[in-house]
């Protein structure tokens, strides 16, 4: 007997906004919504391919009257793929993300960054492609 880590749950104000905002920096789309709800994706769960083998979680944000108080204990981490870790943030922060501090401390390889709603996430190292070829004499 086995599990499968399928949906990631956000606690948030407005579900729909941070959605929005999520589906922005991951490519994601919307796939399931109610009352309260938004569950976004990079592909639509079937419950044949979730037994088959691991699937990248869903991110469910779901209404609570609460707000966050303090640092989270889990948080995500994303690379860019198409451009340098300066670029994202640059684009993050265009979204509506900002930088903050949670004593990370100066000189670190990662901006920490908080969505809309102030829940930290992590810009790690770039994924892209590099833009230059080290040729045979290194």
């Amino acid at each position: 007997m086995t599990s499968r880590f399928t949906e990631l749950v956000v606690d948030c104000h407005d579900p729909e906004r941070l959605a929005a905002f999520w589906c922005a920096v991951l490519d994601f789309k919307v796939i399931d919504r109610s009352e309260g709800k938004v569950e976004i994706g990079s592909w639509e769960p079937t419950v044949e391919e979730v037994r088959a083998r691991q699937m990248p979680p869903t991110l469910v944000f779901i209404r609570v009257p609460e707000g966050k108080t303090v640092k989270n204990r889990l948080h995500l981490d994303v690379s860019p793929i198409d451009g340098s870790t300066d670029d994202e943030v640059a684009r993050l922060l265009g979204l509506g993300a900002a930088k903050v501090d949670v004593g990370q401390g100066s000189g670190r390889s990662w901006v920490v960054m908080a969505d809309p709603e102030g829940n930290e996430f992590d810009v790690l190292r770039t994924l892209a492609a590099s833009t230059y070829m080290i040729g045979p004499e290194g």
